[in-house]
């Protein structure tokens, strides 16, 4: 790709870095968990880990955390081991994230609660094993202390100093292809669930789309060819059955968009294009085109008249008679 982000294109953007601990209900095996039995020396081997607590009893963090983490890259851009998110859509997102964070600390509490009397089950499930799980449980404040969620919201500011300054504008002009790196993954994920190998879709597999215009039209300020791939994305909407199955000439369209979406270095040449004064609709009826093969006019065989096979006729020895 070849896309370049101006270093002003933070006075529309703020940092946010999302920080989720969750315990992980292991401690490390040592050897005195062998009994003395004879191990590998440790430039050979390393011990692993045992399970103090049943995992499932934490899937809920994990669950919650990837509630945030999707809400973060439908909205923002990775950005400095974060996301850059459009500083006019702050206050809803940090709205957002504050309802995870709150269903996030009632699920801790929960679990804190019922923490002591969870070990014990864990126990209880692997009988013979006792003294190995009973030895490594630690305090429910202790898993306190490794169960957190919280973020930090900022504003970036480029340093004057140009030598300063040279690190944070590198990661600012790659913010383009990163957007677009986006955009294909998650066009990439939205063919394989819903458009491949299918003759006809429910106006379901809409929505995936319409997140990905939402992205993009939170950081239209980011590259300049992002307004021209929303413009193709409305064009496409526009020429959506209002209701019924999406199948035929329209599927096929939609299927060109998405594989379209899934090409950022193609996607930014038809951006361009755009910019350039072309039409999103001729654009896109150029995608059924370039997808539906021409149908091949059928040519009657040529009528060839009978031809006799000519016959070879042996001339008859007169013997003297004639």
């Amino acid at each position: 790709m070849n896309t370049h982000t101006d270093i002003t294109v933070l006075d529309n953007l703020m940092a946010l870095n999302l920080d989720v601990s969750i315990w992980t209900a292991r401690k490390k095996l040592t050897p005195a968990d062998f009994g003395g039995a004879e191990l590998p020396p440790g430039e050979l081997a390393s011990l692993g880990s045992k399970k103090v607590c049943d995992p499932r009893e934490l899937r809920v963090f994990g669950t919650l955390k990837a509630r945030a983490v999707n809400l973060l890259d439908r909205t923002g851009v990775r950005f400095l081991g974060g996301w850059a998110i459009p500083e006019d859509k702050a206050d809803e997102i940090v709205t957002e994230l504050t309802t995870i964070r709150d269903d996030f600390l009632m699920a801790k509490e929960q679990f804190l609660n019922r923490y002591d009397q969870a070990v014990q089950n864990w126990i209880a499930q692997h009988p013979g094993w006792e003294r190995l799980i009973g030895a490594s449980t630690v305090s429910a404040d202790y898993v306190r202390s490794r169960i957190g969620f919280k973020w930090q919201l900022f504003k970036l500011l480029p340093p004057t100093d140009g030598t300063v300054h040279q690190g944070l504008h590198e990661e600012v002009s790659e913010l383009g292809d990163t957007l677009f790196g986006e955009v294909a993954k998650a066009a990439t994920d939205t063919w394989h669930r819903c458009f491949e190998g299918k003759d006809k879709v429910t106006h379901k597999a809409l929505s995936p789309l319409r997140s990905i215009h939402s992205k993009l039209s939170g950081l239209s300020f980011v590259e300049p060819r992002v307004m021209p791939v929303m413009d193709l994305l409305d064009t496409a909407f526009n020429r959506m059955p209002k209701r019924g199955h999406i199948q035929g000439s329209a599927l096929v369209m939609l299927q060109g968009v998405v594989s379209l979406l899934r090409d950022p270095a193609t996607l930014l040449v038809h951006g361009q294009k755009i910019l350039e004064g072309h039409d999103a609709a001729d654009i896109l009826s150029g995608l059924v085109a370039d997808t539906i093969p021409a149908v091949r006019e059928k040519v009657p065989a040529a009528t060839i008249g009978f031809v006799p096979e000519s016959v070879h006729q042996h001339a008859i020895d007169s013997h003297g008679l004639w």
